[in-house]
């Protein structure tokens, strides 16, 4: 019921102006409840990140058809991020309500709105502080994935090639070793200061070639004359394996390309679609965390009504 001595003064008393005063002057935001809800959710966020890196890593196996497949981590983070979202920001937003100042002289409505104001602050108080710390753990990963997305198709093939001429130079180790030794192969025993410089000269070749694209005439038929010093082929014979080969060695370096931009491709994708889940996941927990301080609102304002209402019935 409405009180009306604010209304019209009672003769030989003082109105008492203390309430409506005091709700009108009195700031609409509880910044000590929504620190407090923003450090509990931003507290329980981190827990529970925890908690699902602890479960990933537990469902990854780097053995082959063993643990959980690429699929369904995807879609268990997903989850897991909205999981995350709603229950730490819901909690929060909760605290902020239930913590917050009683409003004095204040309609229902803007009560509400307050509510819902103090929830989606808490929330996205909680956001910057918990970006504040991880932010630059998410620009890294997201940086080094579209760093490999830009450069991997322009790079492998050079990369790849210097390493393996560098492994053959080294001792004839590593993939383009294996061609090299191809082109000398032979039943004799030559000497092994020739056949090092010989390989050498030959890796050099064929790397550049590789890096080109193209075996120019003249590489081949400097090719062709080491490979008939060392084996004792003729040229024709010399040139036939050096076509067989160089073939073999373009397929292989185009395959490792091939699969290294499915790899690109693939944390491409996966970057993209965990992006899209947290932009989801966070708009659920600013939602949930608005819903919770509306209830936590309502609670805090019925526990004071049977603060007064209880002396009054006793």
């Amino acid at each position: 019921m409405e009180n009306k001595q604010y209304d019209r003064p009672v003769p030989g008393a003082t109105p008492i102006m203390a309430p409506i005063a005091s709700g009108r002057a009195a700031s609409g935001v509880s910044w000590a409840a929504i620190i407090a809800g923003a450090a509990a959710a931003a507290a329980l966020s981190l827990i529970l990140v925890m908690l699902g890196f602890g479960l990933g890593f537990s469902a990854v196996s780097p053995w082959p058809s063993s643990g959980a497949s690429a699929t369904t981590i995807t879609i268990s983070t997903a989850i897991w991020l909205a999981v995350t979202q709603i229950a730490a920001s819901g909690f929060g937003g909760y605290l902020a309500g239930r913590l917050r100042v009683k409003w004095t002289d204040v309609r229902t409505d803007e009560i509400y709105f307050r509510d819902t104001a103090h929830g989606m602050l808490s929330w996205a108080v909680a956001t910057l502080v918990t970006a504040a710390f991880l932010g630059s753990a998410i620009t890294a990963v997201v940086g080094a994935g579209a760093q490999t997305v830009g450069t991997v198709a322009s790079s492998v093939v050079p990369a790849a090639t210097a390493a393996e001429s560098s492994a053959a130079d080294e001792g004839g180790r590593g993939p383009m070793a294996y061609f090299v030794n191809g082109l000398f192969r032979s039943d004799q025993s030559p000497a092994e200061g020739d056949m090092s410089q010989m390989k050498g000269e030959a890796a050099t070749i064929l790397t550049h070639s590789i890096t080109t694209g193209t075996l120019s005439e003249a590489d081949k038929t400097r090719l062709a004359q080491l490979v008939a010093q060392q084996t004792g082929l003729n040229p024709a014979d010399a040139e036939k394996r050096i076509d067989d080969l160089y073939g073999q060695a373009q397929q292989f370096l185009e395959q490792t390309k091939i699969k290294a931009i499915k790899a690109a491709d693939t944390a491409r994708k996966a970057a993209a679609a965990t992006a899209l889940w947290a932009f989801v996941a966070l708009l659920c927990g600013a939602f949930f965390a608005s819903l919770a301080a509306i209830w936590g609102g309502r609670r805090r304002d019925l526990a004071v009504l049977d603060a007064i209402v209880d002396p009054v019935r006793r």
